[in-house]
Parts: C-alpha cells; structure tokens; sequence
C-alpha cells in the first residue's frame, strides 16, 4: 500500500494498543514509524530494474525478521519516555510496535504486488490482489480514527478502536467482492469457450466496485472488467497477444524467468526496434502497464530498465468512473 496508509496503519494500531497508558501522540509517533520502517527498502539499488522489483518488499516485509526488530524498537520508545514518569508498560510497547511493524506486510499482502512474508525461509512472494494500492475507502477511516485520537484523548481513543475495525472490515469486503467477481468471470469464460485456470481478479484504481479480469491462455492473454452495476451480465473480454514467437525463443532468458515467476505466470513479451521486452500483466491494463522491461538486444546481457507506461490520466478516470457505474465501455486503449 502507499506510505501514508501504512503510516496511518501503525499509527492507528499503535494508539489502539497504548490506549490510554501514554499520551495517544505518543503512541501514533512512534505507531507511524514502525509502520512506516519496512517500506525504506526501496532506497537500495540492487543495478537492475527487475531485481529491485522482485528484491522489493522481501526481508523487510519478513515477518520472522520484523518479529525479531520489534523488541529493540520498544525499548527505544519505553527509554525515550521514562524520564516522564512512563518507566512501566515496556510489555505493552512491545506489542504495540509489533503489531505496528508485522501489519504492514500484511496490508502488502493483500495487494496484487507480491511480497516475501516468509523470508527466510522462502522467497515465494504472495499477493490476494484483493484491494487496490490506493484506496480512500480504507484510509479515511483510519485517519479520521486519529485525528479523534489526538484530539480528544478520553472518547477520541475508542473511536479510533472503531475505525480501526471498519477499516479491518473494508478488507474483508474487498476478499469477499473479489471471490464474487472470481465466480462470475469463470462462468463468463465457460461459456465463451475460455479456460479458467489461470484468472487474475484485482479492483480497478481507488475502489472495489469496478473489477479487472486477466486471462492466461497460452500465447494470449483475454481481458475483461466487471461492475456491480453490470448484474448478470456477461463479461467482455478483449483478447490479445502475448508474444509468440517470444515466449519459445527467450523462455530461458534469465530476467524472463524471474518476471514469470515473480507474476505467477501474468507477462507477455515484445519486441520493438529489435529491443526485447518482458511485461508484468498484472498491474495496469492494455497497453499501458506500470512493469514494463528493457531487455536490450536479444543476446546482450545488461541491465533491465523499466519502461512503464503510463495513459492518458485524465480519458482514465472518466472511464473509471462511467465503467464503475454500470455503462458499457472498452477500456482506453483497448
């Protein structure tokens, strides 16, 4: 998720946890920067696209390695208070912060990115896909929650609790709204002929109304969206190439098989002015898609660079918000 929800996620667990045993500032301060901590991995450059995007959220999102910084953070927080009559509660910083640093994964999880929650002990990367990076419908409440928390400590304390458990809630919806859109877009795809193993259902930008629907069929991709406004109707699916003869010809291409793997099997391969390029289907749409790498010449080993593209922003959210209501639209660029 973006830095200002994971701030606000620690800040808010941190200040539902401390409750009233330390001034709610307090506990948001340093709630805020546990929950911001994991995500300081982007700073180093591992010299290739692609590495730093698989090397992105993996031992710092790990929650064996977070479990273990926990502690050394509380104590930090419990010294930094003691000369205000705080010297007890070190107990209750300890799971205050750990909760506030281990959440942030676990919000990451249920993103559509991947993230290594596991490590060290697996570099497998997970991803519900569930909820959008952004989402103002998971934010606000947690927000609002502190903003009551600083400035009305006694009642502002529990109404953050509330927040906390209506934006917990959100989460919960977007899982089941997910697997809804999940059983529709299969029988979409049945009846049109299609396969339906390997589909990928995450929210269109800033919202879970509006869902984006990947196929993987072979050597194409179908891709489709699907509102609560549509009913019973069918999904539309557009299909498209995935690159053949690419995929057989660079299918051991080292930086290939990282994205591969990295996306579950979600990429396509181009070429253009004799440049080979690999692309992550999963965050975007035709033809505009955030991963979208430099491979160079066929044969050269060099660094990846991520060429993402990007549409029109504007032409977007119109069609975000006519498609989200219902209305019959392709997608930009389709």
């Amino acid at each position: 998720m973006d830095s200002l929800t994971q701030i606000a996620l620690g800040a808010s667990v941190s200040v539902a946890v401390m409750g009233r045993r330390t001034a709610a500032w307090k506990a948001a301060l340093w709630g805020g920067v546990a929950g911001l901590l994991p995500d300081l991995d982007v700073v180093i450059d591992h010299g290739d696209d692609i590495l730093n995007m698989v090397r992105h959220r993996a031992e710092s999102h790990s929650l064996f390695f977070l479990t273990l910084a926990a502690p050394l953070m509380a104590v930090l927080a419990w010294r930094a208070h003691r000369p205000l009559a705080e010297s007890g509660h070190f107990r209750r910083w300890w799971l205050a912060l750990w909760l506030a640093l281990v959440t942030h994964p676990l919000l990451d999880l249920m993103t559509v990115y991947g993230t290594q929650v596991l490590q060290p002990f697996t570099d497998q990367a997970w991803g519900v896909g569930s909820i959008f990076i952004i989402d103002p419908a998971y934010t606000l409440p947690l927000l609002a929650g502190l903003v009551l928390a600083l400035a009305w400590r006694g009642s502002g304390v529990q109404a953050n609790r509330w927040a906390l458990g209506l934006s917990t809630a959100y989460l919960a919806w977007t899982v089941l709204a997910q697997a809804l859109v999940l059983g529709h877009a299969r029988s979409s795809l049945a009846a049109l002929g299609l396969p339906t193993q390997q589909v990928l259902v995450t929210p269109a930008p800033l919202q879970s109304l509006l869902w984006r629907i990947v196929v993987v069929d072979g050597k194409r991709f179908h891709e489709g969206y699907y509102s609560f406004f549509d009913g019973d109707r069918p999904v539309r699916f557009t299909a498209y190439d995935r690159g053949d003869p690419w995929l057989d010809l660079h299918a051991a291409h080292p930086q290939v098989q990282r994205i591969a793997r990295f996306s579950d099997g979600f990429y396509k391969l181009s070429q253009e002015e004799g440049r080979l390029f690999v692309t992550d289907l999963r965050m975007g749409q035709q033809p505009h898609f955030v991963f979208h790498f430099d491979l160079g010449m066929p044969g050269q080993a060099v660094p990846a660079r991520n060429q993402g593209m990007r549409g029109d922003v504007g032409e977007g959210f119109r069609w975000l918000g006519r498609r989200m209501l219902g209305e019959d639209l392709q997608a930009p660029g389709a």
